[in-house]
């Protein structure tokens, strides 16, 4: 049986050029903040990573400070800070603010004093973009950055979260976007490096493998490679509302990534789908996949109006570059059989 991957917006597979980059840097034997050829070779590999973010990203004169990756990021970034958030924020994010933000039944986030909030860009669960007011105090762009065009020197946010395995760098390495001049309160004192907001030894490989990833995913939102996934994502639908209209799909008439399809089927557990949709061979997922395993009703959808019910029926499919029409077919096939085998049991 030849598995199917629609899990992206939980890890996306490593891309070739970022592979290649990690290997190489890891001929490299210098510490980046050592002041001989061999440290002066690593900081410059650093430095080539650091440049091709920022061109890939729109961030060409922001401070871009890496870090293990957005949940670090966020810790940097919110840490100290009195910020207003919503319930539909990453719990990376919900851990450090005030949750007092209003969530619309569409998935809307009303912010009404950008410099003293933060704002999810696009939803991890739903897909769902938001705009993003002017002044905002931080963004998490973590699910946008590599699937659409989106500049940071334009986002109108004074921070912004990223991880480097959203869009097919490796696991472990990501950066947190400043404006430059930004204050920030050290999480991670020693050395002082990452312009000391960030001490330790920086992890050269990931690094490497980060700025490759970044690149590659440029050329290919230039390419219009995600227009094509959004195809793809549309067709999943319609396929599945034609053999299953009863199935609630989530956010459909809102702006979303165009690789994010969240749907549900109340008194049908995500979990249960999960488990059967494996072992029918593909990788799906029901939320966030950064609960240590946990599947529970979603935090997001309850905020949006939804029954307990229906939320614990969500699952979340996520398409990549390398999914096909036959990937979302051969899924809409199976994931309907297994429905109505669950409604026939409830007759």
């Amino acid at each position: 049986m030849t598995r199917v991957y629609l899990d992206h917006n939980a890890t996306s597979p490593l891309r070739p050029e970022a592979r290649a980059a990690m290997v190489a840097a890891m001929d490299l034997c210098g510490n980046p903040s050592s002041v001989h050829a061999e440290g002066r070779a690593a900081k410059s590999l650093v430095e080539r990573a650091r440049a091709q973010i920022a061109a890939a990203f729109g961030a060409e004169g922001a401070d871009i400070v890496f870090t293990s990756g957005s949940t670090e990021g966020a810790a940097l970034a919110l840490s100290g800070r009195d910020l207003h958030g919503s319930v539909v924020e990453h719990d990376a994010v919900r851990s450090w603010v005030t949750e007092d933000l209003s969530v619309s039944q569409s998935g809307v986030v009303t912010v009404l004093d950008p410099a003293r909030s933060t704002l999810q860009l696009a939803n991890s669960e739903t897909g769902i973009v938001q705009d993003l007011p002017d002044g905002l105090a931080v963004t998490d762009a973590t699910q946008v950055f590599g699937k659409l065009p989106a500049a940071f020197n334009w986002m109108g946010a004074t921070m912004a979260l990223m991880s480097a395995h959203k869009f097919g760098g490796p696991k472990g390495v990501g950066a947190l976007l400043l404006k430059r001049g930004t204050e920030l309160s050290s999480q991670i004192k020693g050395g002082g490096q990452e312009m000391g907001r960030r001490s330790g030894t920086e992890n050269v490989i990931g690094i490497a493998g980060f700025g490759a990833a970044a690149e590659a995913a440029a050329k290919d939102l230039d390419a219009g490679v995600w227009d094509r996934v959004a195809e793809l994502r549309n067709i999943l639908e319609n396929a599945v509302a034609a053999e299953c209209p009863e199935t609630i799909f989530i956010g459909q008439a809102a702006r979303r990534l165009p690789n994010t399809s969240c749907f549900a089927t109340p008194g049908w557990k995500g979990e249960t789908q999960i488990m059967q949709m494996d072992l029918a061979g593909f990788a799906i997922s029901a939320g966030s996949a950064c609960s240590s395993g946990k599947v529970r009703a979603s935090a997001v959808l309850t905020a949006m109006g939804f029954d307990e019910i229906t939320a614990q029926g969500a699952i979340r499919v996520s398409l990549g570059p390398e999914t096909t029409e036959t990937d979302v077919l051969r899924f809409a096939k199976a994931w309907c059989a297994k429905q109505k085998k669950h409604r026939a049991r409830l007759a």
